[in-house]
């Protein structure tokens, strides 16, 4: 996956915009205003890109004993965010992918009904 493979999956999903809330590298991804994905643009560009992904805890743990490229959230809350190495050529496409959906999802779960419901 290339970073406007990326960037495009996540415009795709529902009601997400795209950001630079912390500075001009790093792009951010929310749904109805809560992050969900995040990248720094200068570490996929030098090789050593990654994701920042939301994911339930005991998930979190059983995907980072899985794949080495799947580590606690680099300056995010290391329980409840992995961040996903894009570059070691460990994770096929679709498990990325399905991991963004699932951050996307946990996201969605914690927003108010109201909220929520002008997803469906």
């Amino acid at each position: 996956m290339n970073i406007e493979e990326y960037r495009n999956y996540c415009l795709s999903k529902k009601e997400v915009t795209e950001h630079f809330p912390f500075d001009e590298d790093t792009l951010v991804f929310k749904v109805l205003g809560k992050m969900f994905a995040l990248a720094s643009l200068k570490k996929w560009e030098s090789g050593e890109g990654f994701i920042n992904l939301k994911c339930d805890p005991g998930y979190a743990q059983e995907l980072r004993a899985d794949y080495n490229s799947i580590k606690p959230g680099y300056h995010m809350h290391k329980k409840l965010w992995n961040s996903v190495y894009i570059h070691s050529g460990e994770l096929p496409a679709s498990l990325i992918t399905k991991l963004i959906d699932h951050s996307y999802d946990m996201v969605v779960k914690g927003l108010p009904k109201k909220l929520r419901e002008t997803l469906n």
